[in-house]
């Protein structure tokens, strides 16, 4: 296609825009509050599938040694965990860190119950806390070190522990609340597209006299279709950029407002250069797509004349 036709189909564009008048304000404001309400859930669904990861990855294991272990067992209990392809990170807590930890936890009230057990008459066990690079292979990975026990006496491991069964229901809860966040979001985008579509074809059914015209005096399909293809596409971007500005500010604003509250409550939000990427990319591209769709759709009831 030649530069110079280009630009006239450009402006032609532009100009049908500007001629649509209240329909092309119709057509605009549909995707808008459409696209609003899609970015809304979207965002809502982002950052639930965020904080079920940051709670997954919290899922850890500890392995408890026996309290004889001595010094060699633990050095090579610590190279087999070390080794093992799903594990990411091995620390160790000795019975005095463990103590520390433990006086922690209870606050004052350990002042009277754990008198007297340090140094030797210290009750607890070495441990281990292991994390893993994939959450959900947390029971594999547990059943792996308690094979190290196997044919070892005697065995340094004492007990392997990591939840097993609030693991299970934790992974159901987020597995359910991904799918079905994605089902919604998936429901919603379709919903949006349809009357989005439907808006559009009403700019193309209104001015159906001047594309039959067009074709009697003997205009190629395609010189036709690309003007209502370009004002198509510059309605769902007009119409797609305004909830993404307003969304991608509301977001901000939020998270900024509301960062001390959440930290707190050990709640971190999706951050703001990830939503920018996901959630603006995304509604931009689905204003620029049913844009050019619902054009091409409506052009070929009429260009038959």
């Amino acid at each position: 296609m030649k530069i110079d036709t280009m630009v006239r189909h450009l402006r032609e564009g532009a100009r049908s825009v500007v001629r649509g008048g209240w329909m092309s304000f119709a057509s605009v404001s549909a995707i808008c509050i459409s696209l609003f309400i899609l970015g809304l859930f979207l965002l809502l669904a982002l950052n639930i599938n965020f904080l079920a990861t940051q709670i997954e990855n919290q899922v850890e294991i500890r392995v408890y040694m026996e309290v004889d272990a001595n010094q060699q067992q633990i050095a090579a209990v610590k190279d087999e965990l070390t080794a093992m392809a799903d594990v990411s990170k091995v620390t160790f807590v000795s019975k005095e860190e463990g103590l520390v930890i433990l006086r922690e936890k209870l606050g004052e009230d350990s002042k009277e119950l754990l008198e007297g057990f340090e140094g030797a008459e210290n009750p607890l066990n070495d441990s281990f806390t292991v994390e893993v690079r994939d959450p959900r292979s947390v029971e594999q990975t547990a059943l792996q070190i308690e094979a190290i026990n196997s044919g070892k006496n005697p065995a340094p491991i004492y007990k392997v522990s990591y939840g097993k069964d609030t693991v299970k229901k934790l992974f159901q809860i987020t597995t359910t609340v991904r799918n079905v966040g994605l089902v919604f979001v998936a429901l919603l985008a379709l919903t949006a597209m349809f009357l989005i579509s439907n808006t559009i074809k009403m700019t193309i059914v209104a001015r159906r006299r001047e594309i039959g015209i067009m074709k009697l005096v003997g205009a190629t399909n395609g010189f036709i279709r690309w003007p209502f293809f370009i004002e198509g596409a510059l309605l769902g971007l007009i119409g797609s950029l305004l909830p993404t500005i307003v969304l991608l500010f509301g977001y901000w604003q939020f998270v900024d407002y509301s960062k001390m509250e959440l930290g707190l409550m050990l709640i971190q939000l999706l951050p703001l250069g990830e939503v920018v990427a996901k959630v603006g990319g995304l509604l931009l591209g689905i204003g620029l797509a049913i844009g050019l769709i619902g054009s091409g759709f409506s052009l070929r009831k009429f260009m038959k004349v």
